[in-house]
């Protein structure tokens, strides 16, 4: 479908939210690479909004964090709400929403797999956040904060601390963790470094992410989930 054609009531429908104006959702699922590819009029991209919807996820989430979690230290606060806006946490929902299947991309960037790639993904969910908010005020922006994002918190606070919990396991079995970097792509201001993380010479889990740290912290929450330690 053309890209002024776009249905998009099936995506509204798992967003929990319509649209009045329809081109904040189209504008939110347009990657830069298309708008500069395809030269209809003036293509704008969702960098803007992205970056209004990740100054507006900081504070809901901060909000949220501060009310549910009252005898918690401001560096506790920090650590779970970089837990919850981390790359991870939002390109696995982006993902479960079917934002790939939407999102606008170059040639390119389709057939180099940018539709399941984590930071245009987790672009994605900050994107339409923008637009949401831009479209209806804080309150709808506020409702798809909590409905996909602000539910089973303490899962959730799980992946800032996966790598520890999976040394502590390795450790009891009298093993050791390490991780290789099994490849990197893209350039050099969107890398997607790719990792495996085993214990002793058995593989337990891959990840990727936008640096080395984040790719190593997505494969040990893998790992951690498939040991059943989470």
């Amino acid at each position: 479908m053309s890209y002024e054609a776009m249905d998009f009531e099936g995506l509204e429908a798992r967003i929990g939210y319509t649209f009045k104006d329809p081109v904040l959702l189209r504008t939110a699922l347009t990657h830069t690479s298309f708008a500069n590819e395809y030269h209809i009029g003036e293509i704008p991209n969702y960098e803007r909004q992205e970056f209004l919807g990740d100054a507006i996820l900081e504070y809901i989430t901060s909000e949220a964090l501060y009310e549910r979690y009252p005898d918690l230290s401001e560096g506790e606060l920090t650590k779970r709400r970089a837990s919850l806006v981390c790359e991870y946490t939002l390109s696995q929902i982006s993902r479960e929403l079917g934002y790939g299947d939407y999102v606008f991309l170059s040639k390119g960037e389709r057939l180099t797999g940018g539709k399941d790639r984590p930071s245009i993904l987790c672009d994605l969910f900050e994107s339409v956040l923008g637009g949401i908010y831009l479209d209806g005020g804080m309150e709808p922006a506020r409702r798809y904060v909590q409905q996909h994002l602000l539910t089973d918190l303490e899962h959730k606070t799980l992946f800032t601390d996966a790598k520890t919990i999976l040394q502590e396991y390795a450790q009891k079995g009298g093993g050791t963790v390490a991780y290789d970097l099994l490849g990197q792509s893209g350039p050099d201001h969107n890398r997607d470094y790719h990792v495996q993380v085993r214990i002793g010479e058995k593989p337990l889990a891959e990840g990727h992410g936008h640096s080395i740290k984040g790719a190593q912290m997505e494969a040990a929450h893998r790992a951690i989930r498939e040991l059943g330690l989470c």
